[in-house]
């Protein structure tokens, strides 16, 4: 094999196995209703974006409640059986982890998690504020 077709055969493999990553990584958890009252916006319907793309944040994220209201945009990167979705979502935090310690760096609304996994208990992510 000629040395530049041997050099594209071994870019088109690289480009099927490596992911470049731009933000900040954590975890992932399944945020499961009730999700009713949360720290931010206690009993509001108002505070859900469309298709209920929301989350809850750990401690790192919180930042004493200043977290309320941003947006992020995130990805699945990996977990165990191949759970990630192709793309992308854009999320709300609307809570604090109601867990402690939390299982993970942020915590899913069910159609979030579904929306770039596959059903699994914890999945790694990229993440960054948008």
């Amino acid at each position: 094999m000629a040395p530049l077709a041997f050099m594209a055969v071994i870019l088109s493999l690289l480009n099927n196995q490596v992911c470049f990553v731009f933000g900040d990584i954590g975890t992932a958890s399944p945020y499961r209703p009730p999700y009713l009252p949360t720290r931010c916006y206690g009993n509001s319907q108002d505070q859900f974006p469309p298709g209920n793309l929301f989350v809850a944040v750990g401690e790192g994220l919180w930042d004493n409640g200043a977290a309320c209201g941003r947006r992020y945009r995130l990805r699945c990167l990996s977990g165990s059986k191949k759970p990630c979705k192709r793309g992308s979502i854009d999320v709300k935090v609307v809570d604090f982890c109601p867990k402690s310690p939390c299982p993970s760096t942020i915590l899913l609304s069910t159609d979030a998690f579904a929306a770039i996994s596959r059903p699994r208990r914890k999945i790694n992510i990229e993440y960054v504020q948008i």
